[in-house]
């Protein structure tokens, strides 16, 4: 196997796990498990305690998010297979396009409200998906440049 290849199923595998928690989101957000998430992102709002229907208000929010996340990785799927198959930069450079916009946004507002969990997150997202595909950009163009 060879190393573009390694990185392309990396990427794959990236954007599954995106499906996989999109999926999840409206079926188990509500979990006793992300009662601290749930408890942290109250806390940044209501520091006094949060007022009645406000979980309520943010599972739904959660819940609503998920579709979001699916649709997102559907798309993210379609680029990685274009840019795996035609060897295509413009793929994944949309594909680093979007998390270059969406990162240090998500970051900032998640930063305002000291809301942690969502910044590891994102770093996580980043720092896992950011550095293939510029690997896989840069590879796909030098390709196209001495073509």
């Amino acid at each position: 196997m060879t190393a573009r290849k390694l990185v392309v199923w990396w990427v794959y595998a990236a954007i599954f796990g995106h499906l996989v928690v999109g999926a999840l989101l409206p079926l188990a957000g509500g979990a006793a498990l992300f009662e601290g998430c749930h408890a942290g992102i109250e806390s940044a709002f209501w520091p006094v305690g949060a007022p009645d229907g406000a979980r309520a208000l943010q599972l739904w929010w959660v819940a609503l998010f998920g579709p979001t996340v699916q649709a997102a990785a559907i798309w993210m799927g379609a680029l990685a297979y274009i840019g795996e198959r035609q060897r295509n930069a413009l793929a994944w450079g949309s594909l680093i396009a979007g998390i270059v916009l969406w990162a240090p946004q998500d970051i900032y507002l998640s930063l305002q409200r000291g809301v942690w969990a969502n910044v590891l997150i994102d770093c996580f997202a980043l720092m896992t998906m950011l550095p293939p595909l510029v690997w896989l950009y840069l590879q796909d163009r030098q390709k196209a440049s001495a073509a």
